[in-house]
């Protein structure tokens, strides 16, 4: 199927009347502007859920893609989030009541500890000032109650940190970590997002380029939709009668005998070209020409997109010409 495009697609003039008390008549088509759905990375088409001229609504779902690595992806980041916020949790917890404990306990087993040690060292120096005993045995009873000190105030440390805490310092840096996750999975997540394709505005598919278990590139169109609510036809009109148009004065589309729909005049090319030469006459092809578009007044009017169309435009009134319709649509 030949694909319209509101962009690259000019209509060419084809047989246009010279001016009359009528007005300026001109050939064109119906077009309609299109959007090309694809997917911003590599992936494979598990199913498209349209075919071509079906008629959507903005938000329909019409394709499915895949990444081979992507549910992999999507659990390892669960994973990572779901342990984060679990450690961050037991640390804005703070110890465990039986941590405290254990910790006092070990407290009072090193008092203990440090109480005989000093016994054992009193001793050791009466015995030692009356060499009842080696010198050897009392400096081991000092280095034993020293060491026995030592671990009472490590003990004492551990219950004002059991007491007390985790630092805040770490605490944020959990935090962290669980923001860090949680983006992490947003971006995956993101992802798979963008691997359903959904119809952004109601239209028509005009196209559907790939089929199920295709792979294909970034970016590369699965189907092109046609917005049917911004239908227009563009013709092209000579210099003679631009000068006499202005913007948004009216226009009328004839679609087949008898049946007239009403137009304006939406944009006009501040560019003119030639003609190709297999248009007009001999004494046409010289002429410079502007293109103009014409929309419609009730888009539901339309015709189908494709469609030849005659339009017809009022001439011998002044109006905004090429120069002063630079603000309007281009090469659109």
């Amino acid at each position: 199927m030949e694909r319209l495009s509101a962009i690259g697609l000019w209509v060419l003039v084809a047989g246009c009347r010279a001016v009359s008390s009528e007005g300026y008549e001109a050939r064109g088509t119906v077009e309609v502007p299109e959007v090309d759905l694809a997917a911003p990375t590599a992936a494979r088409v598990v199913a498209l859920r349209v075919d071509e001229g079906a008629a959507v609504q903005a938000g329909d779902t019409l394709a499915l893609l895949t990444q081979t690595d992507l549910p992999a992806a999507l659990a390892a980041q669960r994973a990572r989030l779901s342990a984060a916020e679990a450690n961050l949790r037991d640390l804005e917890a703070g110890p465990r009541p039986e941590e405290v404990r254990q910790a006092e306990a070990a407290l009072g087993s090193a008092e203990a500890e440090a109480l005989r040690t000093r016994q054992a060292l009193e001793r050791a120096r009466a015995l030692v000032e009356t060499n009842a005993i080696a010198r050897q045995q009392y400096d081991d009873a000092v280095a034993a109650a020293r060491v026995a000190e030592q671990r009472v105030t490590e003990a004492r440390e551990a219950v004002a940190l059991a007491r007390a805490g985790y630092r805040p310092q770490r605490i944020e840096a959990a935090r962290a970590e669980v923001s860090s996750a949680r983006a992490a999975l947003r971006q995956v997540e993101a992802r798979a997002t963008d691997l359903v394709l959904v119809a952004p505005v109601g239209g028509i598919v005009l196209g559907r380029h790939a089929e199920p278990g295709e792979a294909l590139g970034p970016n590369v169109p699965v189907l092109t939709v046609g917005e049917t609510g911004r239908p227009h036809v563009r013709v092209y009109v000579p210099q003679a009668v631009v000068a006499t148009l202005a913007l948004g004065s009216e226009a009328e589309v004839v679609a087949a005998p008898g049946r007239t729909i009403r137009g304006r005049i939406a944009a006009i090319n501040p560019k003119a070209e030639f003609t190709p030469r297999v248009a007009l006459t001999e004494q046409e092809r010289a002429d410079l020409m502007f293109a103009v578009k014409v929309e419609f007044v009730d888009p539901a009017e339309a015709p189908h997109p494709g469609l030849w169309v005659v339009v017809r435009v009022a001439v011998g009134q002044r109006g905004r010409g090429a120069e002063r319709a630079g603000g309007g649509e281009g090469h659109r």
